[in-house]
């Protein structure tokens, strides 16, 4: 059995990528379905339009010996789901061409508060603690993403600026690549993708790691092309869907892993964090526009 059936749903999308087209079907059907748990081998492998072997192969890479045993943390999985979301309105689904505004938001509520509570339960601490380590560490913090992912690394850039850090965040990827060669030793290169699989994010983390940097990934997909060329991986466990797509479905959840990274690396240098955060705020307090 595996060693979290809480974390199975969590597995179970992370792993579509990698997955033979027999066996993404099947996974895709209880991620849009978890009660498809109810279902024997034979009329799973009906609905997918599989074989029996497919279905067999598939529970086993997922780390179980029966399909009873993963029936039955599937089971327990979709009641962790529903506890989590029991105090929102009810709103399974992608968006509809005819969802009312009110629909949108129980929706997008649905969808996100799950991301971030999958998130939190399966993120690897000892490998945000290492991620603490070497940024806390670090003489400079270099970070880059595209398109939305950028905005997270912004996030992350201007939050460690607040705390005396010296971050630099890179826009473009040929800026990002030709500062990636210039590091060494005593810098962190930190990108973030939700594929893991785009193009310029890895190749500049690839670029940082043989400078001698040291490299960190935040990505949904563990076997992916950035995780490949991290030192240290930090998975999300977005939820992306046909309408909301990686620009918003992953963002979420990697900003709630930037907050993470940013306050274990504050709480490690404890007096001096505060300080700074003090004197950053009290020189854009007095600027803010006075109401009255």
């Amino acid at each position: 059995m595996a060693e979290d059936a809480g974390t199975l749903l969590i597995r179970i999308r992370a792993a579509m990528p990698g997955l033979r087209p027999s066996e993404r079907r099947i996974a895709e059907a209880f991620a849009a379905d978890p009660a498809a748990a109810n279902l024997s081998i034979a009329d799973l492998a009906a609905r997918c339009a599989t074989s029996t072997t497919s279905v067999v192969r598939f529970y086993r890479r997922m780390g179980y010996a029966h399909y009873k045993d993963f029936t039955i943390d599937l089971t327990r999985a979709l009641a962790r789901e529903e506890l989590a979301t029991s105090g929102l309105a009810e709103a399974p689904g992608d968006i509809d061409r005819n969802d009312s505004l009110a629909g949108i938001v129980s929706k997008v509520a649905m969808n996100e508060t799950l991301s971030i509570a999958d998130t939190a339960r399966s993120l690897d601490l000892d490998a945000l603690a290492r991620a603490v380590e070497v940024i806390g560490a670090a003489r400079r913090i270099d970070t880059f993403g595209v398109g939305a992912s950028a905005l997270v690394g912004l996030d992350l850039q201007q939050k460690l600026s607040r705390i005396g850090r010296t971050a630099i965040n890179w826009h473009d990827a040929h800026s990002a690549w030709t500062s990636a060669a210039t590091l060494d030793g005593t810098c962190v290169a930190v990108a973030v993708s939700h594929s893991g699989a785009t193009v310029d994010t890895a190749e500049f983390l690839a670029i940082a790691r043989r400078s001698g940097a040291a490299t960190v990934a935040i990505t949904n997909f563990l076997d992916s092309p950035l995780a490949r060329a991290a030192d240290v991986t930090l998975t999300t466990a977005a939820r992306e869907t046909a309408f909301r797509s990686g620009a918003l479905g992953s963002r979420i959840a990697q900003l709630m892993v930037v907050d993470c990274l940013f306050t274990g690396v504050a709480q490690a240098s404890y007096d001096k964090s505060m300080a700074a955060l003090r004197d950053t705020y009290a020189v854009v307090h007095p600027r803010a526009v006075k109401r009255g």
